[in-house]
């Protein structure tokens, strides 16, 4: 049987797990079409739960562990009248709750994989969805803000500017038992991710005009006060980026799929984001091997609609699940009283506790 042909257009870290992922099933031969000019560099960190780690060592020949740094703790603090209230801490004894890891490194490692694979990489900048003739299926993997999106999706989206922007950065330290901990300040939310024993990253949300001349100096001076420490810290790679909530309602035209933020683009609070690429890759693998196998032509089956049906629920329940929690944290007077009052109560609830875990390690999908 002649070999059905896809494309994974998008060199980032969502096309190239697709290209990982899709490229052992049977009767399928992918390629990946990156761009000509050299990627910009990513100096981000990406939290992913257990599961997903578990994933991607399998799709992996071997895996480089030693860029996965994780995490059996996580607090969580909420600060109100000059305290911080520690209202929700999860441990784990056995399994980990998370992975973080830096993006450029985990690229290098994808691009390593690719080629000892020998996948075939075509080097072309995509202007527009005819560039793309010849394949049988073409998966969309372009970043949230490209123009093909345009001749795809035919029905209004979610979308939502929050006015605020990530402010995001490596911590170099000396400081014992650092922790994952997210702190919901009233400037904004201030994540903190462990990727090394002496090194952490930083994603602060803030509203727009937030920014200043001396911002370094603020940040430093917020990550000391919060971690209650005089220890000396480095802060580099600080950069920013724009909030907004997207959530699509098509995500695929004929035989072309959008995957990756250009599907779904969330608020950074919870650290779902790249959680839910990686359920989508998950589920669209598990379609592909299911028609591959009965050898049903991908580009005339209903593989995309049922992917389509599977996971758009949990991608925007997730969505607007995570921007109700945004507005919940949000400085506010009136609520304040009533907040402290349902923070202080959740520590006790073990089966919301277990819930929580459940949902950020599986998703909302069972």
């Amino acid at each position: 049987m002649k070999k059905q042909r896809i494309c994974i257009v998008g060199d980032g870290l969502s096309g190239l797990m697709s290209v990982i992922a899709l490229n052992n099933l049977p009767n399928l031969e992918v390629h990946l079409i990156a761009k000509e000019n050299k990627q910009m560099s990513d100096k981000r960190t990406t939290a992913i739960s257990e599961n997903n780690f578990n994933f991607i060592q399998e799709i992996m020949s071997k895996l480089d562990k030693k860029l996965f740094w994780p995490s059996k703790k996580i607090k969580l603090f909420y600060e109100s009248n000059d305290q911080k209230i520690n209202f929700l801490n999860f441990n784990e004894e056995k399994n980990n709750l998370l992975h973080i890891f830096e993006n450029n490194k985990v690229k290098e490692m994808l691009f390593k994989e690719i080629k000892k694979k020998k996948i075939k990489i075509v080097k072309k900048n995509i202007t527009k969805l005819d560039d793309l003739d010849g394949y049988d299926l073409k998966v969309l993997c372009l970043g949230r803000n490209s123009k093909i999106y345009q001749n795809i999706v035919n029905s209004r989206s979610i979308n939502k500017d929050y006015r605020e922007i990530a402010l995001t950065g490596y911590v170099k330290h000396n400081i014992k038992n650092l922790n994952t901990t997210q702190f919901f300040l009233k400037e904004g939310p201030l994540a903190i991710l462990p990727f090394s024993k002496n090194n952490f990253s930083f994603v602060w949300s803030v509203k727009n005009n937030f920014i200043v001349k001396n911002i370094n100096t603020i940040i430093k001076s917020k990550i000391l006060e919060i971690l209650n420490t005089n220890k000396r810290i480095n802060i580099t790679n600080v950069q920013s980026y724009p909030l907004i909530l997207n959530l699509k309602r098509t995500y695929y035209k004929n035989d072309i799929l959008i995957l990756g933020e250009g599907l779904h683009t969330i608020h950074p609070i919870a650290g779902q984001g790249f959680n839910l690429v990686l359920r989508d890759i998950i589920k669209l693998k598990k379609i592909l091997k299911y028609y591959s196998e009965l050898g049903i032509s991908i580009k005339n089956s209903f593989a995309l609609e049922d992917f389509s049906n599977q996971r758009k629920s949990e991608n925007i329940l997730t969505g607007l699940g995570v921007d109700i929690a945004h507005h919940f944290f949000k400085e506010n007077k009136l609520l304040e009283p009533f907040k402290e009052l349902i923070l202080r109560n959740i520590s006790s609830n073990s089966t919301l506790k277990k819930i929580s875990k459940f949902i950020s390690n599986q998703g909302l999908s069972i």
